[in-house]
């Protein structure tokens, strides 16, 4: 099979696409035909050796994909040849067949295109996580969303205008600003315009109740925008490692610093099911919607890296075997 893979740490240069053995599939795993592979910067971090890897080279990236199932192995129940399923949890999905575990495989209603998944479900439960459980967003909270146009930002501007809240958006251009005005955010305000005093101007003064930050070197600055009592919810390092933060800052303004992590989360099959079902259903009744992702052929892997490093793109990257 054919898999875009390196063999050394460094930039989009180091991707290859090549002819690969067909992956070895346990008892308790199908065999997919991948359709739709989302990138992430996940990806990009494992690439440069930021997040450590296991194994031997030649290493393969992903983690998010869709596709047909073509095998399964003897223990496998509930799932047939020819079914339609996702993940968002598996390895090596930057290639044309994947060995994915039968408990972390995701069953797609027949209303959700391989595109689609692929688009939403790593980002749509992280944003579904974020909202739900790292800070229950509650109606008419003001909440805060770093790269409100990113794949995660569209998401999680929807779920909390679902959940009643207002939502400031932040971004780096005025095309960005318009696709988080578009996902429904109520105001959007650019990095390079002192957003800083333009949110606690919108917020008289006090501050939002919870900032979602995925930038990472702005969360200094994230805690300067929330008011006294409200939270910080850290999740990424788009823009580089953050600035220690001081417990006694903490303490004398009583706001809390909280992280957040998908793999924490999806710790079983009924929650992978569970909220994702719950994903699907929004996007089913009209209450979310997926953006149309920007796709590139599998073989032109180093393009697509290149393109998301360039922090141009809105919304998400797929790669199409």
């Amino acid at each position: 099979m054919k898999a875009l893979v390196f063999n050394e740490f460094g930039g989009p240069e180091v991707l290859e696409y090549l002819e690969i053995a067909e992956p070895v599939m346990g008892p308790d795993e199908i065999l997919v035909r991948m359709k739709a592979i989302g990138l992430n910067f996940a990806d990009i971090y494992r690439r440069k050796g930021n997040y450590h890897l296991t194994g031997n080279s030649p290493f393969i990236l992903g983690y998010e994909g869709a596709g047909v199932v073509e095998k399964t192995g003897a223990n496998v129940q509930g799932i047939s040849v020819g079914d339609h399923v996702a993940f968002a949890d598996v390895p090596h999905s930057n290639a044309e067949q994947v060995a994915v575990p039968m408990d972390k495989a995701i069953p797609l209603p027949e209303t959700i295109s391989f595109e689609d998944a692929a688009s939403v479900l790593l980002q749509g439960l992280t944003a579904h996580y974020l909202t739900k459980d790292s800070y229950a967003v509650k109606e008419n909270d003001v909440i805060l969303v770093h790269a409100a146009a990113g794949g995660v930002g569209q998401m999680l501007v929807q779920i909390a205008k679902l959940l009643g809240a207002r939502v400031i958006g932040l971004t780096s251009s005025v095309e960005k600003a318009s696709a988080a005005k578009k996902a429904g955010a109520d105001q959007v305000f650019l990095y390079s315009d002192g957003w800083i005093e333009k949110v606690l101007e919108a917020t008289n003064a006090k501050g939002v109740d919870v900032v979602y930050d995925s930038v990472g070197s702005t969360l200094e600055d994230s805690f300067a925008s929330t008011r006294i009592g409200g939270t910080v919810v850290f999740y990424g390092m788009a823009g580089g490692d953050p600035t220690p933060v001081d417990p006694r800052m903490l303490m004398d303004t009583s706001k809390t610093l909280t992280g957040g992590d998908l793999w924490n989360v999806l710790t079983s099959p009924e929650e992978r099911v569970a909220r994702s079902s719950e994903l699907f259903q929004w996007i089913e009744e009209g209450k979310v919607t997926v953006s149309e992702p920007t796709v590139f052929a599998l073989r032109d892997g180093s393009k697509a890296h290149v393109f998301l490093e360039s922090r141009k793109s809105m919304g998400k990257i797929l790669l199409r075997p």
